[in-house]
């Protein structure tokens, strides 16, 4: 019987100690398990019953508590605390069975070799020092700062501060700009951990001045990133909500509050090294702060400010019990109660808390991951990529999806279980059945031909005939040059083969002339030779339409007298009665497209309406430069590239030219258009393009 079942014998080193009272107004305790350091929350009931532990029986307890309180409770009650205590470890034994037990439980527990050497690499806390010692000698003096005295000194110093400092904010911002070096990154690289160190002080300080015992202080490596931590577990033991806030913000205070001090600094000093850690400790520092420890997303100071604020302990495990449970309520309409009694704008406000958490988690654990995996050496980079994409993304998905498994005997058919099927075959079809054969690309628009017309060499404008978008027929004068050195040069040359030519045919009458030969009639025929060429280059000095057209940019420098370097663009002569469109794509994109498919081009200047083209011809080699600057990214447009040392556009992956011609309206405007083309192209299916990319990064990370 129930009513003889005694109770088992609690470990004597438990503690027992008044917490907040809960949120609906009931008594509370904390109960405390020193060799573990662990804290328990119990609620009026569970108090109740541990309290008249004492009377050995689980009857008697029922009886005494619902005689003795307004309390009802029942034999079950008694015999989940029990389990509650076993569970923990809270119960003394005396039996082999019992120790035998006690042993298998934390051999189970203890994790092996590959378990701990991930949790280690993972999260690590090492203690360094016991400051006890240390917090008691200061406490006098740090008792000023939590002096009414001290809010007023501080208030009025940031005030004065700030006021000073827009006095002459210019050369704030000038300091901000001026420490974007190597220097700077040094000087940050000392100045966090004096602003982390001020920050454990402050919770530590705090939380000794409220009578909590601090064991250690020390660092964690969180993925091998080192963080300080200072162990204010004790800060549970404390029953005055408004106590254990204020050690919860004491981190960030004591961060603002070096950060002020740096401010003045700032102010008092001159320009050197210090001055620029004061700025780093006065700006930088605290911003990180509290974008890091103010975050109630991980588990920082954020998180258990914002648990006791609202009076919710373990914020995390009970929103992220309300999320798996609405989350499988909208997927399958299990009925189920929710996790906990909450009122409906609790229940939301832990729904709404969950996914952003996860969301946030998501983000955070996959930027870790692509940070490691480009921090160390290739192989152990893919290897620990792939532990963090596992460890926080993987197996909470796959855990999840096996706990709706273990509930498949509790699925019936209803709206929503109707809703989620529908929505599962939608995505099953979306990544089976072939997608539409269109695919849409950055493109051009110009003309069919164009060239750009240059001075040959350094020139002098003689006489332009031709003006900016006249029309052109091919050979027609557009610019006269001259060039005195060319001149000069061909004078010389027809005055030299004038002489050679004079020798020639005076050298049979002349006794001298004759004795030198064939030697004359060579010089004759190179002169004539080099005059020949001169007058070639004097030919391009009239500079000539290359073909019909119209003269769509002209050098504005252009006019009488205006002498030009070599190589100067002069004009730019396009066919404006064809036109052309050039479009890039991937090369994963490239094997969907065939020579004669037809495409659309649509311009970003709607105004010019959509033209109609087809596929004329498809590069096999990747453009190593973009040669349309509107289309990079670096200029703003859609493909991404980067400039290399020497200004050039580059793509940042292997980018192809398709090119298309017979477009409808087969005009074109003066200028060329950007836009979008979209090419027909072959059928695709989305699985197959997952596995083939999924394939294709594979086969790249691996090679080593």
């Amino acid at each position: 019987m129930v009513d003889s079942l005694p109770l088992p014998l609690l470990r004597q080193e438990l503690g027992l100690f008044p917490a907040p009272p809960a949120e609906d107004g009931t008594p509370a305790w904390t109960l405390h398990d020193p060799p573990a350091n662990k804290f328990f929350l119990l609620g009026w009931p569970a108090f109740e019953i541990l309290s008249r532990w004492n009377l050995g029986f689980v009857q008697s307890v029922v009886d005494a508590v619902n005689m003795e309180t307004t309390l009802t409770v029942t034999e079950r009650d008694v015999l989940g605390i029990i389990a509650f205590l076993e569970q923990n470890f809270l119960l003394q034994t005396s039996t082999s069975e019992g120790n035998r037990r006690i042993v298998s439980a934390q051999a189970a527990r203890r994790p092996g070799w590959a378990t701990w050497l991930l949790h280690n690499y993972l999260f690590i806390r090492i203690p360094v020092v016991q400051p006890e010692r240390f917090l008691k000698k200061i406490a006098p003096y740090a008792e000023f700062f939590f002096s009414r005295t001290f809010v007023a000194l501080v208030v009025t110093s940031a005030l004065t501060a700030f006021y000073l400092i827009s006095r002459q904010w210019d050369l704030f911002l000038h300091s901000f700009s001026a420490y974007q070096s190597l220097e700077g990154i040094v000087i940050v690289g000392c100045a966090i951990p004096i602003a982390k160190i001020a920050h454990e002080l402050g919770h530590a300080i705090t939380a000794h001045r409220y009578g909590c015992r601090i064991p250690s202080m020390g660092f964690a490596l969180v993925v091998m990133t080192p963080m300080l931590y200072t162990d204010t577990n004790e800060a549970w033991k404390l029953t005055s909500r408004s106590q254990r806030l204020i050690i919860g913000v004491a981190g960030i205070a004591a961060e603002l509050l070096l950060a002020l001090a740096a401010l003045w600094a700032w102010l008092l000093m001159q320009d050197g090294p210090l001055r620029g850690a004061a700025f780093i400790l006065a700006t930088s520092t605290w911003i990180m702060t509290i974008a890091l420890n103010a975050s109630p997303f991980m588990r920082f100071d954020g998180y258990f400010i914002l648990s006791d604020y609202l009076r919710l302990p373990n914020l995390h495990q009970r929103s992220f019990a309300f999320g798996r449970w609405r989350l499988r309520e909208w997927l399958f309409g299990l009925g189920t109660p929710s996790p906990e009694p909450a009122s409906p704008q609790l229940t939301l406000f832990l729904i709404l808390f969950a996914l952003t958490v996860w969301v946030y988690r998501f983000v955070v654990f996959l930027g870790i991951a692509i940070m490691v995996y480009h921090y160390f050496f290739k192989a152990l980079g893919i290897f620990l990529f792939a532990v963090e994409i596992g460890w926080f993304i993987i197996l909470p998905m796959y855990k999840e999806i096996t706990a709706w498994w273990k509930l498949r005997d509790k699925l019936h058919f209803n709206l929503n279980a109707f809703r989620s099927l529908l929505l599962l075959v939608g995505i099953i079809l979306f990544i089976v059945i072939p997608r539409r054969g269109r695919l849409s690309a950055p493109a051009t628009l110009s003309a069919a031909r164009e060239q750009q017309v240059s001075a040959p060499f350094s020139s002098m404008v003689t006489r332009e005939s031709v003006s900016e978008m006249k029309k052109v027929k091919e050979g027609e004068t557009l610019l006269q040059l001259y060039s005195p050195d060319m001149d000069q040069q061909t004078r010389q040359a027809k005055t030299s083969t004038e002489v050679f030519r004079w020798q020639t045919d005076q050298q049979t009458f002349d006794e001298k002339l004759l004795s030198q030969g064939n030697v004359l009639h060579r010089r004759f025929e190179a002169g004539t030779s080099e005059l020949s060429g001169l007058k070639d280059v004097m030919e391009r000095l009239t500079l000539r339409a290359p073909f019909d057209g119209v003269i769509v940019a002209r050098n504005d420098e252009l006019a009488p007298g205006v002498w030009l370097p070599r190589k100067e663009p002069l004009y730019v002569i396009a066919d404006t009665s064809r036109n052309r469109v050039d479009a890039y794509v991937s090369e994963r994109e490239l094997e969907r497209i065939r020579v004669g498919s037809s495409a659309l081009f649509v311009p970003d200047a709607l105004d010019f309406g959509v033209y109609k083209c087809q596929v004329a011809e498809i590069d096999r080699v990747n453009i190593p430069v973009i040669d349309e600057p509107f289309l990079a990214s670096t200029y703003g447009g859609p493909i991404a590239s980067r400039n290399d040392s020497q200004g050039v556009t580059i793509p940042d992956a292997p980018l192809f030219r398709i090119r298309m011609d017979g477009c409808s309206p087969a005009g074109v405007p003066l200028i060329k258009l950007k836009g979008v083309a979209h090419i027909e192209a072959e059928k695709s299916i989305t699985l197959i393009e997952i596995i083939r990319n999924a394939y294709a990064v594979v086969i790249r990370e691996i090679g080593f």
